[in-house]
């Protein structure tokens, strides 16, 4: 309305000259009382269509001029700089702003040059920031003087309202402000707060009350409003990225209104197919997938999927533009299936194809890939009747792995294209994405240095030891992490276990037979337990639990069975199967390694990649778990052991020299049933294994309400107790939650007390039971020590 200071050189185009405020809320525009600006913000005066003037960001100058709204495209022109300063209290008028004639540009510390033009509209009816930073105005007289901003710029202004919503009603911004208590425009944490709980309800249940379409819902107003401003010339339509992109060049990227071919993802009926293909797509266990998919599937409409430069296929119908690399190759896959026949079985394409490229017209695929007619071709009926048969054979697709990032554009696309060109028993069966790779968990780059190619790694660890280290890295969406310390480990792992199966096998063979003892029976388990687990994780590609349980915890339990077995030795049947069972599990990660161990020292013929998975009995839960019952008593007892054995921390000043302590007998009670308390959590968590941890929490209180303990003994020891039995039976099965032990334990201790008296060095070791549950309770025993005193030596 006015060009005050530096303006003046702007005057000849009164009447055209506009300053140019981004928002996504037209709505909102009838309750405008300024427009912010960034103090020592950088804008300028741009020329734009038809002699007008726009005064915005250099930013949002370079997006406007690539979008047909500045004479040359591509380069927009200044025709005055200016910085925020500058434009402290120039009067404006709003477009849609009916309770002032005039409003004035004010300083806002807050605002991005970098997002939108530079230039906000204000609305402190709605936002919280507005009536903030607006308050803050109001109320400090020195903010106002150091901006050189007049009373009359800023002390009439109340705020106008707007809309309406049910839960806040008129003003809203006001009203969260004053519930959460901010101060001032510097307190973001509690500005964002208020921003999340008035813009999203604002918008899904705000009803106008102002202007032509008062009483209507702002989702139905919002539209009407956009097209109204755009069709009376008093607002033109923005594009910028939704964040800073920077190009491989370096440079700032922008968005260009250009031509461009669409395709119209989410119509109505190509959504609802590929949502039935999502359903019946197999992501192996990893739900956060198919969320992924779910949630692309929701948000996308339109998707350019041209360009005009750059490396590419040319667009089928429009051979001026390429398909962008994202949209390109989606149904490659097919492609697969009959290329050894167009490529005379070489990969490489080298040789020249019997069938002429230019033959592979639209109706021949179609022939090949769908129920489409005999096309009239040069190919013979002999060779497409056999590309259409191994296409029948080979699809659909069981597998297609890639990364996460691309859920949300070319693997959505996959899913799309093969429910628009495939009938539904062609649509992919199984998608399994995974995270990046980083190294010593860093990103891989060569600019820093931290990058290490296949060949490198191969040449430095040896092809197995590096796949060891991948496999270990990292399973699921997770970033995988390759470390060069466990790179390097596995190589002495591999070569130790290499010397220890040559040693068992070869130099000093296990010599026990017979029938199989406890021990025997406990190691035979755990190899079948391990064996399954591995299994299963590789049926999913979870390498590194395939190689947790498969390598780590089979190691574990071979390690525990040569302790127990003791002077005895290991038996020789169970040695030998480790051995092959230990082979053939690693034989993915590490097969090198492998088919030496298959055919070097086992001396098995053939290959272990061809030998099969290995067959071994369902595991015995009740004697694996007795076996786990005897570890944990002996690493319980063990402890208590050298605790009461060991010399006193601290002597007191002045005090006797104490006597050596030795433990001389231990005493062992069992119970082999839960009583009190801990039956009563059992039975509410077998009964409530679906609900959420919470609402179990509340079950476990009324169920022990009667059980006499105290707020400490609550959180020490029923929430724990009850946490670990849960955990344990979402690993184990509901078994795990039964009041009566699955085992005897008692038995279990008699038939091992040799064990325990030469692993304890104890020789007097007893067994006896109870029925209290407060003295013993399955899976924790009593544990008394008999123990002796020595006297001191005498002071001389």
């Amino acid at each position: 309305l006015e060009f005050p200071g530096k303006l003046e050189a702007l005057a000849a185009s009164a009447g055209k000259v506009f300053m140019l405020a981004a928002t996504l809320r037209p709505e909102t525009m009838y309750g405008q009382t300024n427009a912010w600006v960034l103090p020592d913000g950088t804008y300028g005066a741009y020329e734009g269509l038809n002699g007008e003037i726009y005064i915005i960001s250099k930013h949002a100058a370079l997006n406007l001029s690539y979008q047909d709204q500045s004479p040359e495209w591509g380069k927009p022109k200044c025709v005055l700089d200016v910085t925020g300063h500058d434009l402290m209290g120039v009067p404006l008028k709003s477009p849609l702003g009916e309770a002032y004639d005039r409003i004035y540009v004010l300083p806002l510390l807050t605002v991005s040059l970098s997002k939108g033009t530079g230039v906000v509209t204000s609305v402190p009816s709605d936002s919280p920031d507005d009536f903030m930073g607006l308050s803050d105005l109001k109320k400090k007289d020195k903010l106002r003087e150091k901006f050189n901003i007049k009373d009359e710029m800023v002390l009439p202004f109340e705020v106008v309202p707007v809309l309406t919503i049910p839960e806040f009603g008129e003003a809203a911004a006001e009203k969260v402000c004053a519930q959460l208590k901010i101060q001032s425009q510097n307190d973001k944490v509690k500005l964002e707060q208020a921003k999340k709980l008035t813009y999203l309800k604002g918008f899904t249940d705000g009803v106008m009350i102002v202007g032509k379409y008062s009483g209507q819902k702002v989702q139905d107003a919002k539209p009407l409003i956009k097209k109204d401003l755009l069709d009376s010339g008093e607002a033109l339509v923005y594009f910028e990225p939704e964040k800073q992109v920077m190009s491989r060049s370096g440079d700032e990227c922008v968005v260009a209104l250009t031509d461009q071919w669409y395709l119209t993802y989410g119509e109505e009926e190509w959504l609802a197919k590929t949502s039935k293909a999502l359903e019946q797509l197999d992501t192996f266990k990893m739900p956060e997938v198919k969320n992924g998919f779910a949630h692309t599937l929701g948000w996308m409409r339109q998707w350019a999927c041209s360009r005009s430069f750059g490396l590419g296929t040319l667009l089928p119908w429009d051979e001026e533009y390429l398909i962008e690399s994202l949209s390109d190759s989606t149904i490659y896959m097919a492609y697969y299936t009959v290329a050894h026949i167009l490529q005379k079985g070489d990969m490489y394409g080298k040789d020249a194809s019997a069938i002429a490229p230019e033959d592979m017209t639209p109706k021949v695929w179609d022939y090949i890939f769908s129920e489409g007619e005999l096309p009239d071709t040069q190919i013979p009926k002999e060779a497409l009747d056999t590309m259409k048969n191994e296409f029948n054979f080979w699809y659909p697709f069981d597998l297609r792995v890639s990364g996460k990032d691309l859920i949300q554009n070319h693997l959505t696309f996959c899913l799309y294209n093969h429910t628009a060109l495939f009938p539904e028993d062609k649509w992919p069966k199984g998608m399994r994405c995974n995270g990046h790779l980083l190294l010593n968990n860093d990103k891989m780059s060569k600019s820093t240095g931290n990058f290490k190619t296949l060949n490198q790694a191969i040449f430095e660890y040896s092809s197995d030891a590096m796949r060891f280290a991948l496999a270990d890295a990292g399973d699921a969406l997770d970033d995988a992490n390759f470390v060069h310390d466990t790179a390097n480990a596995s190589i002495l792992r591999l070569t130790k276990e290499l010397e220890w199966m040559e040693e068992v096998l070869v130099t000093a063979p296990v010599t026990r037979t017979g029938d199989f003892n406890f021990a025997d029976k406990v190691f035979k388990s755990a190899m079948s337990l391990c064996t399954k687990k591995a299994i299963d994780a590789y049926e999913i590609m979870l390498f590194r639990g395939a190689i947790q349980a498969g390598f780590y915890e089979l190691q574990i339990a071979r390690d525990e069975y040569r302790i127990i077995c003791g002077v005895d030795g290991m038996h020789v049947d169970l040695v030998r199967a480790f051995c092959e069972l230990q082979t053939k599990l690693l034989t993915p990660i590490c097969p090198h390694f492998c088919e030496h161990v298959w055919s070097n020292v086992l001396k098995n013929e053939g290959c272990v990649v061809t030998s099969g998975l290995p067959a071994l009995e369902e595991p015995d839960m009740v004697i694996y778990q007795s076996g786990k019952f005897l570890d944990g008593l002996l690493t319980n007892v063990r402890s208590m052991i050298q605790k009461a054995e060991a010399p006193p921390k601290k002597k007191k000043k002045g005090s006797a020299p104490a006597g050596k302590t030795t433990v001389t007998g231990v005493t062992l009670t069992v119970n082999n049933s839960f009583t009190g308390w801990r039956k009563n959590v059992l039975e509410t968590l077998a009964a409530n294994m679906d609900l959420e941890w919470k609402d179990v929490l509340n079950k476990l209180l009324a169920a022990t309400e009667d059980s006499g303990l105290s707020k400490r003994d609550l959180k020490q020891q029923l929430f724990p107790f009850a946490k670990f039995m849960s955990t344990k039976a979402k690993k184990q099965g509901e078994g795990a939650l039964s009041v009566v032990s699955n085992i005897d334990q008692a038995q279990v201790i008699e038939g091992n007390l040799a064990f325990l008296k030469r692993a304890l060095k104890i020789d007097d070791i007893t067994v006896a039971t109870t029925d209290d549950g407060s003295v013993a309770y399955p899976g924790e025993p009593l544990v008394e020590l008999a123990k002796t005193v020595e006297e001191p030596p005498a002071a001389e």
